[in-house]
């Protein structure tokens, strides 16, 4: 945490109810000093963070689509506000461009209006990789401050307008306000948290390819390696993702604007697949690869992560082998079951699977 000094040791996390907002919930306060509070919010009435952390973390039931809501906030004395909060292709079944509008726009104007009102000093922000889209094809290494290429067409593009439309909010208001603005820009973040929650597809029920792909090696079945096995991505771990959350928190306020999260490294498909069947695969489990070249490519691409590293001390931890081996240590703590409990009524769907 270096030596920052502030008067107000309280951040508010808004979106603290998604895998992300968990994760980093969980990771400030497992490492913030005596003395500071983090205020978790989401739509739904809560009870796992006061049960889980007493004395460090309380929580707030808040919309950010309903100004009224946040009421229910600290007025003052807010050192930051992390914003997560938001509608997502990934948890909405059919399409509805009025609720990225309503929630994306208006919803992160009330949350930078709360961050203002309540004194906050800066704002976390996490911004889509499909402001990139229209690079993907043509090159591999993404930089931090490259012009917008947003989609104008599929299940992506309001979205994407939408996410773009609230970081220039955020950056109005660092103008206007002083409102330090430390935006993140967010590929696929690997990490664990049970299957009882249905992700979205174009609007249609999906399951994420990783953990299909988790799901055949600890059966033992075959793992497909679709298109040219040298391409890849940026394999980026949700502990790293906290790191640079942490960083940009506690950074100098003049070391703001957008980061790309990420590694720095693309691995293969190849590597990818390899480095599943070595972790999740078992003695009497063995998976093997199948190749199929008349499979389409997968989107080829890695971060560059040079800016964060020189402004604010980031340095990823996590390569392939690591991010899945704490990924299965993540499966077997499963520190987030209660929660999804509570709110889907099943946490186990590995669980039950490993130790059948």
């Amino acid at each position: 945490m270096g030596e920052i000094e502030v008067s107000s040791k309280r951040i508010v996390v808004f979106g603290a109810t998604g895998t992300l907002g968990l994760y980093t919930v969980d990771h400030l306060a497992a490492n913030l000093p005596e003395g500071w509070e983090v205020v978790a919010c989401g739509r739904r009435r809560v009870s796992f963070f006061e049960h889980k952390y007493p004395g460090r973390v309380s929580y707030a039931q808040v919309d950010i689509d309903d100004p009224a809501s946040f009421s229910a906030l600290p007025a003052e004395g807010v050192y930051a506000v992390v914003h997560f909060a938001g509608a997502l292709p990934a948890y909405m079944e059919g399409y509805d461009p009025r609720a990225y509008v309503s929630s994306n726009v208006m919803g992160t104007l009330n949350v930078l209006e709360y961050a203002r009102t309540s004194g906050a000093g800066r704002i976390v922000y996490t911004q889509t990789i499909s402001d990139y889209d229209g690079y993907f094809g043509e090159r591999v290494e993404l930089l931090d401050d490259m012009p917008r290429r947003v989609p104008m067409s599929g299940d992506h593009s309001v979205y994407a307008i939408t996410k773009c439309a609230a970081e220039d909010l955020c950056r109005n208001y660092e103008a206007e306000h002083g409102i330090a603005f430390f935006g993140l820009r967010l590929p696929n973040i690997y990490c664990y948290m049970p299957e009882s929650k249905t992700l979205y597809h174009d609007g249609r029920p999906a399951t994420s390819s990783y953990r299909l792909m988790i799901r055949r090696a600890m059966d033992g079945q075959d793992l497909e390696v679709w298109g040219d096995p040298t391409k890849g991505m940026d394999l980026i771990y949700v502990k790293d993702f906290c790191q640079m959350v942490w960083c940009e928190l506690f950074a100098d306020a003049d070391k703001g604007g957008m980061y790309n999260v990420g590694t720095g490294r693309m691995t293969s498909l190849d590597e990818l697949v390899s480095t599943i069947i070595d972790v999740f695969g078992g003695p009497d489990a063995t998976s093997s690869k199948v190749y199929r070249p008349d499979k389409h490519d997968c989107v080829n691409y890695f971060m560059n992560v040079d800016k964060a590293r020189a402004n604010l001390g980031y340095e990823p931890k996590y390569g392939p082998r690591e991010l899945f081996e704490d990924y299965r240590r993540e499966m077997e703590l499963d520190r987030f079951g209660e929660f999804f409990a509570d709110r889907y009524g099943d946490s186990s769907a590995y669980r039950d699977r490993k130790d059948s």
